[in-house]
């Protein structure tokens, strides 16, 4: 029996543990409606997975960063850009495209972004 105790407080401390994980992830992000305001103007986030800026951008956002009308420019293997890219003629990483086809590059901030899509920064 006393094998079995330190066991089981164990057993009930990583239970606890993976509770507080999964609730954490249920949470709403902080930007969550900034990010979705964002993505329901029509703008457009385009940057390529090997991006240190665009890296920059989507931890700026914190867990809302899946909230971003984010689009992939990068081949798979980072030597090239994607048709869609091509098309629109991003010329480096991030472009912001938004609805009246006006354009940013590079970091923006929270607020750049906010007064660019006219949408509130709570």
């Amino acid at each position: 029996m006393k094998k079995i105790i330190p066991w089981i407080i164990g057993l009930v401390i990583i239970g606890g543990l993976i509770a507080l994980l999964v609730a954490e992830a249920k949470k709403p992000g902080k930007y969550d409606d900034l990010a979705q305001c964002i993505s329901d103007s029509g703008a457009k986030f385009y940057g390529a997975f090997w991006c240190p800026h665009c890296q920059a951008t989507k931890a700026m956002f914190g867990k809302s960063a899946k909230l971003l009308p984010y689009v992939e420019c990068s081949t798979a293997d980072g030597k090239g850009q994607l048709e869609i890219c091509k098309e629109k003629e991003i010329p480096g990483y991030p472009t912001w495209i938004f609805a009246d086809e006006s354009r940013l590059s590079g970091e923006q901030t929270l607020e750049a972004l906010a007064e660019k899509t006219s949408c509130p920064l709570n």
